[in-house]
């Protein structure tokens, strides 16, 4: 048997781990991930100014998933370098946030996203509900019941944990299927993110439905206009718009919308209620970067919601009678910064787990009435103030 050339071997070997690499991690020079440069850091790093008190007509509520203090720190040194700032540490009112279910210390975005919606704790896991199975009113149903337009915007599937809570009762976040049914009843007039695959029957290859029932279907016949791309959301008109941009959540790379041209579109569709509007936008993703204690990741993420954070916010600062308020659900994967430059060079991060964690979040308000939100609160607080800031009475509610 004739003996192969050891310096061939070598060479065949290091072609085909280059390939692999390349297939399974992509062209190495490119990282989507690291990609920070559609960010604009803001020039005027002074705080928004602290409001008369006065009506508030609008509300935009901004979650962050799995967004510590030491997530917002890391997207600004990486962005700004350390003297910099975001868009949300320019709101003059800063708050803490505890976390915990009713059953769990360290909650779950179900639990969590509940109490910011409701005003109540619940077990981890449900979905707007007591743990005895009763279902709690949410902001957005107490908005919608003043005639208020309501909008729903992420990165995930549009019936994932965050945005379920404010539009749909189950009793577990896992049955996505049913919670896209609740959706299109609940006639949330705006609904973008992603997540297709709950809204098309089970013969449609792609669906993950269980069923031949078709949300999408539902949709359309109840007049919501049904768009998937990035030019029919700028196209897009009308009281009623669903936006599933893929069939699972969003890639944010590529030709899709992102986070702050969905909240600025929403924010369009939504204004000219004359009962002005609830809007819930979420960074679903940070959260997802925090899992995987990949920083550039939750970096990226962190920056393109706070992009969404300034388009909120310059709506807010021109209307002035639109209350700004951004928090997270819990914290995820206890994130320090351990070492780096001035400039944002160098960083190095510590992760404790790869899982939620107890800490407090941050809060940040503007509008009127944003002093509401100072100081150390519970999670449940939130809806409150909410509900205070818009004048609703009796909220928190539990139906029957």
């Amino acid at each position: 048997m004739k003996k192969l050339n050891f310096g061939y071997l070598v060479t065949i070997s290091f072609l085909a781990t280059l390939i692999f690499s390349i297939t399974i991690y992509g062209n190495p020079q490119e990282k989507p991930e690291q990609d920070i440069s559609f960010y604009k850091p803001v020039t005027d790093i002074s705080s928004y100014p602290l409001l008369k008190k006065k009506r508030v007509r609008n509300i935009i509520l901004l979650i962050g998933d799995g967004m510590g203090f030491a997530q917002v720190d890391a997207a600004r040194i990486r962005a700004t370098g350390a003297a910099g700032r975001l868009n949300m540490e320019r709101m003059p009112v800063t708050g803490f946030v505890k976390t915990h279910s009713a059953n769990r210390l360290i909650t779950d975005s179900a639990a969590g996203g509940t109490a910011l919606s409701t005003g109540f704790k619940t077990n981890n896991g449900v979905i707007a509900m007591s743990p005895g199975g009763k279902n709690f009113m949410t902001i957005l149903e107490a908005a919608q019941k003043r005639g208020m337009g309501t909008g729903l915007v992420v990165t995930s599937t549009i019936t994932d944990a965050t945005p379920s809570v404010f539009a749909s009762h189950i009793v577990s976040r896992k049955s996505q299927p049913e919670i896209a049914l609740q959706l299109v009843k609940s006639g949330v007039n705006v609904l973008l993110g992603g997540g297709k695959e709950f809204f098309i029957p089970k013969s449609i290859k792609e669906s993950k439905r269980g069923d031949e029932q078709s949300p999408l279907d539902e949709a359309r016949a109840k007049g919501y206009l049904i768009i998937d791309t990035r030019q029919q959301l700028a196209d897009a008109k009308g009281d009623h718009v669903l936006g599933l941009f893929q069939m699972d959540s969003l890639k944010t790379t590529g030709d899709e919308p992102s986070l702050a041209e969905m909240a600025q579109k929403a924010i369009a569709l939504l204004k000219p209620n004359k009962n002005g509007f609830f809007m819930m936008v979420e960074g679903s993703q940070i959260d997802w970067g925090c899992h995987a204690n990949n920083p550039d990741y939750a970096i990226r993420q962190v920056l393109l919601f706070d992009e969404a954070v300034k388009v909120a916010l310059e709506f807010a600062a021109e209307n002035k009678d639109t209350l700004v308020v951004v928090t997270a659900d819990h914290e995820t994967g206890g994130l320090t910064i351990v070492g780096g430059n001035l400039d944002g060079s160098g960083l190095g991060f510590a992760w404790a787990k790869k899982d939620h964690t107890a800490v407090q979040v941050p809060v940040y308000a503007f509008g009127p009435q944003a002093i509401l939100f100072m100081g150390v609160q519970d999670n449940t607080d939130v809806a409150r103030k909410l509900s205070i800031a818009l004048g609703i009475g009796n909220f928190p509610l539990k139906q029957e």
